[in-house]
């Protein structure tokens, strides 16, 4: 349990997507304008890698590691699939975002129109990939591991959107000298940001 813990809050902190790695700042710059549309994204930005991280973890255990097909015979014991990987992740990714597009215009009509071309680009969000990599990468030992990072990788990038959101509302009540108006004072403060977070770094987890 503790190691399930300590999983999850270095995925919302130490290792936050945004913060630490910079991976999604397109969907984060462009659609952090409002908390409301910010909210939202992130909501389904956690949906879908908690879901991708744990399905892409039985495929790469199970059908594309090296030794993974063991368990269908042994004469494919010695198959390596790992090449797939990519493609395979990919494809899980983009299915799932496709469920989450279809529910959220299905209840969510306003929210889908305010979300736009960045719902549907989810699935080439470089944040919802890096989290299936970096979970192959980190060699997480059951699937629980897995599905826990994930939702923490998620958490931690929804806390990015909706902070920035909040900030940049705030912003437009600002005398913000013209030429940073906009991306130029958004980029400024996320830099801040990145640089608070790293303050996490030295918990001891």
């Amino acid at each position: 349990m503790e190691n399930l813990i300590s999983i999850f809050v270095k995925s919302i902190f130490v290792d936050n997507m945004i913060f630490a790695y910079f991976l999604g700042m397109c969907s984060y710059l462009a659609v952090s304008k409002t908390v409301k549309t910010s909210t939202g994204l992130g909501l389904a930005v956690i949906f879908v890698l908690g879901i991708t991280v744990p399905a892409n973890y039985l495929i790469d255990k199970y059908l594309l590691s090296p030794g993974a097909l063991s368990w269908v015979s042994p004469l494919l014991g010695a198959l390596d699939l790992s090449f797939l990987s990519f493609i395979m992740f990919i494809a899980v990714i983009a299915s799932i975002v496709q469920l989450v597009e279809m529910v959220i215009e299905k209840f969510s009509p306003a929210l889908y129109n305010s979300l736009g071309i960045f719902l549907p680009l989810i699935a080439v969000n470089c944040a919802i990939l890096g989290g299936s990599l970096f979970m192959q990468e980190a060699e997480y030992t059951n699937i629980g591991e897995a599905t826990v990072f994930g939702l923490g990788s998620g958490v931690g990038w929804f806390l990015a959107i909706v902070g920035i959101a909040a900030i940049r509302e705030k912003l437009k009540y600002s005398n913000v000298p013209a030429p940073l108006r906009g991306l130029g004072i958004t980029f400024i403060v996320t830099g801040l940001m990145g640089i608070a977070f790293m303050t996490f770094m030295g918990i001891k987890l």
